[in-house]
């Protein structure tokens, strides 16, 4: 900036982009992206002490101005409103004119933002999300997994070869041993806590009854459904949310292969094959656990703990085990799936979804077991 008299000169650089000459700005031939910046600065703290109410800002002179040079007009006036100087443009040629008409963010500032929604507005906004996007996208792709999955039973061509015995090793052989162990503990806990109680009233016979009656029909099954959920579950939701992040679902789509059938069908066989043997390990090592609690507490040799139960033991409990064990199967296998198909956000997101699908898959297994018990009690 330099004074000449009472007019201020406005450089960027070692150039002469403008003259300030009271209340009137007059630009020179050239406002582009190589003055536009320096021009900017140089004429905000020129106008900082300045007592003017008004700005004119001369373009008869432009002859050359680009979207920089437009830009660093809007962000002048901006700034000079805020002090509150008003800024008026005048003369210019039609080129220029056109220019800063094309470029000029006009109303950008003006944007309002959206009402705010009442209370009814937000629960009925909700309710109609949940029921139009995940409920309705849910069931859908159930159905479309479903469909493919009956299909390719009578298609044994259409399937990968060997990918039902990888993914059946990785669901089902590899979470033997945390099913039995757990189901072993649990079991044994139940008979313990019931050892106290049952000792009192002289009924210590009626632990294996308690114990087999609630491993059979209720905390087998959940429990291995449970486990399989947080670690297949899981697997599952990660696996597919990262091969959409890595675009490896929209080349299989370009390939002419359907996602659902090529990456989801294979999972679902596996689960719904392995879960009903994963439930009878989990079974016989609950019920083991009780009896090794039924012997060092209750004096129950195990002769008679196994007699008491091929007495009271029915093959409705099995029925119902392996009807649970297909709906878990089938739940687990379908929340891992849907939640993968719906991830945002690249690496972020994959934990996010695997995290939502390990939680509902649990809620809903837990849920439909409910409901199972209450069918066959």
């Amino acid at each position: 900036m330099k004074k000449k008299n009472n007019i201020k000169e406005i450089c960027a650089g070692n150039t002469v982009v403008g003259r300030l000459d009271g209340n009137t700005l007059r630009l020179s031939e050239v406002l582009t992206i190589n003055e536009a910046s320096g021009f900017a600065r140089n004429f905000l703290r020129c106008v900082r002490s300045a007592a003017t109410k008004s700005l004119v800002v001369d373009l008869d002179n432009v002859e050359q101005i680009d979207s920089a040079g437009v830009m660093a007009l809007y962000y002048l006036e901006k700034k000079l409103k805020e002090k509150g100087i008003n800024v008026e443009f005048s003369r210019g040629s039609e080129a220029v004119l056109e220019k800063i008409k094309l470029f000029y963010p006009k109303g950008a500032a003006e944007v309002k933002p959206p009402p705010q929604k009442g209370l009814f507005e937000n629960v009925g906004d909700g309710v109609h999300r949940f029921f139009s996007v995940y409920v309705f996208e849910f069931l859908l792709l159930a159905s479309n997994i479903f469909y493919w999955g009956i299909v390719d039973l009578f298609r044994p061509g259409a399937r990968r070869k060997g990918e039902f015995v990888n993914q059946a090793v990785l669901i089902g052989v590899n979470a033997v041993l945390i099913v039995v162990f757990l189901s072993f503990v649990i079991g044994y806990v139940i008979a313990l806590h019931s050892a106290g109680q049952l000792r009192t009233f002289g009924a210590n016979i009626f632990v294996v009854d308690l114990v087999v009656f609630s491993i059979m029909s209720q905390m087998g099954p959940l429990i291995t459904a449970i486990l399989v959920a947080g670690r297949s579950g899981s697997s599952i939701a990660a696996e597919i949310a990262t091969m959409k992040v890595t675009a490896e679902l929209d080349a299989l789509k370009t390939m002419g292969l359907n996602p659902n059938r090529f990456v989801v069908v294979p999972k679902l066989y596996a689960c719904m094959f392995t879960m009903p043997f994963l439930i009878v390990f989990a079974n016989v090592s609950g019920i083991t656990g009780g009896g090794l609690a039924a012997y060092l507490y209750l004096d129950i040799s195990p002769e008679v703990f196994i007699n008491r139960m091929t007495d009271i033991m029915m093959s409705k409990d099995l029925f119902t085990a392996l009807v649970k064990s297909q709906v878990a199967a089938s739940l687990i296998v379908l929340t891992g799936s849907f939640y993968g198909f719906r991830v945002e956000k690249g690496a972020e997101g994959v934990g996010k979804v695997t995290t939502l699908a390990v939680v509902v898959a649990i809620t809903l297994v837990i849920i439909a077991d409910s409901v199972l018990g209450v069918i066959f009690y």
